[in-house]
């Protein structure tokens, strides 16, 4: 991903777009076979020559086709015809975001294929749901990397729906009405390209195409942080429910040598909001100035390599992270006993219901009990069982149903089924 976002590859880029116009040019007789010929076989350019001619002409693209005339000679005339410096740079920044966002959604299903793996292999392992941090029904550890999965798929397709969006051309000139080259010319040379023309264009491809970029970016970074904070959440000590890999030689703390801590949970948490925040500024360069200003271009060329890179580098670490998440299906066992029975309140209530009584009288009988064990501690099954209007209403067995487990397993199988297309 770094790669695609180096000067030199950005113009390559650029040199690409002036070479596909020059061979339809040429295919239409405008410059001369030979002309094109010389230009394909000496064009070449150096950053450090670029930059050097930018100090004096205070213009990037003039500073590349100056450059370019100095290795091809008279035939440079024919270079940059009828074109206007966003012709160039937008046409040749939808090959840098169509590559960096096949890079992304390469990433993506790599993600993916970790989350299928670890929600089946924790399929049946139990572990306590949490509403408001608070204990309240057990539920399916795998379940969580299914609802990951489910996500990520819907990042997939924003993905391939921005890829779409940012995978767009333009050569119509300075304020985008063809004055000095035929819409064919752009057509034929985004065709070349692997892109698609922009149906209507100002001096510049409109910005709420690069705006879907940044915010598809900005929402796959958010889960990824969603997924990164469970990880946190789990690891501390109270829960130890499951924790980052601690490699050989690792070291947790400068002062305390006992820590592991989920620096790497954190790292993704962290750089989460540099992405979410960079979506604002593609926000902000929809706004131009009539047909086009240049406040848009300065503050690209920091958040489009940025967030490219930087989702890139989580989507990496947060596939390397779950692969490598140790998990202790002992300790989700340990936690879910913390409560003493009473995450199971709900089931005693509907069965209650479905015995005939009332749900208001219901609820009350099931949270009386829940609030001794809140308040002075002891077992919920024991203080059920004892409670007159609970042990009139149900039988030993059916309180004993009540407090399975298996029960609120029972459709997970279905849930995968939804999700995966098999349970």
């Amino acid at each position: 991903m770094g790669s695609i976002w180096t000067l030199h590859n950005k113009f390559q880029k650029w040199l690409d777009v002036e070479i596909a116009v020059c061979e339809v040019h040429a295919e239409d007789g405008t410059i001369p076979t030979e002309a094109l010929d010389e230009i394909k076989s000496k064009a070449s350019f150096t950053v450090e020559r670029i930059n050097e001619i930018e100090k004096v002409t205070d213009h990037d693209v003039i500073a590349f086709t100056t450059n370019l005339a100095e290795n091809i000679g008279p035939s440079s005339r024919f270079v940059h015809y009828g074109l206007t410096s966003s012709d160039v740079v937008d046409t040749a920044n939808a090959l840098l975001l169509k590559e960096a966002c096949g890079l992304l959604i390469d990433k993506t299903d790599r993600l993916l294929a970790v989350l299928k793996k670890r929600a089946f292999e924790f399929k049946n392992t139990p572990q306590m749901g949490r509403t408001h941090g608070i204990h309240a029904e057990p539920t399916s550890f795998g379940m969580t990397f299914a609802l990951w999965y489910a996500e990520m798929q819907r990042n997939k397709a924003r993905l391939e729906r921005a890829l779409e969006a940012v995978s767009v051309g333009k050569l119509s000139g300075p304020v985008g009405v063809f004055s000095h080259l035929d819409p064919d010319v752009e057509e034929r040379v985004c065709k070349r390209l692997g892109l698609s023309p922009a149906p209507v264009s100002t001096q510049v491809i409109q910005r709420d195409r690069y705006a879907e970029y940044l915010s598809t970016l900005a929402i796959v970074a958010s889960t990824l942080e969603k997924i990164a904070l469970n990880v946190r959440h789990w690891q501390r000590t109270e829960l130890r429910e499951a924790q980052e890999k601690f490699k050989k030689g690792q070291k947790g703390s400068s002062s305390m040598p006992h820590k592991r801590n989920p620096i790497l949970s954190e790292k993704i948490c962290g750089l989460a909001r540099t992405v979410r925040a960079n979506s604002i500024v593609g926000l902000e360069n929809v706004a131009l100035w009539h047909e086009r200003d240049i406040s848009h271009s300065s503050a690209e060329r920091m958040v489009l390599p940025d967030s490219s890179v930087t989702l890139d580098y989580l989507l990496a670490k947060t596939a390397g992270l779950l692969e490598g998440l140790v998990v202790y299906p002992e300790n989700m066992l340990r936690n879910i006993e913390l409560s003493k029975g009473l995450t199971f309140s709900g089931q005693l209530l509907l069965m209650l219901t479905q015995k005939g009584v009332t749900r208001e009288d219901a609820y009350q009988w099931v949270q009386r009990n829940a609030l001794k064990v809140w308040d002075e501690g002891g077992d919920y099954k024991e203080l059920i069982t004892k409670d007159a209007d609970v042990s009139s209403s149900l039988t030993p067995e059916e309180i004993a149903r009540v407090f399975d487990l298996k029960h609120y397993l029972r459709n997970v199988g279905r849930v995968y089924e939804r999700v995966f297309g098999t349970a």
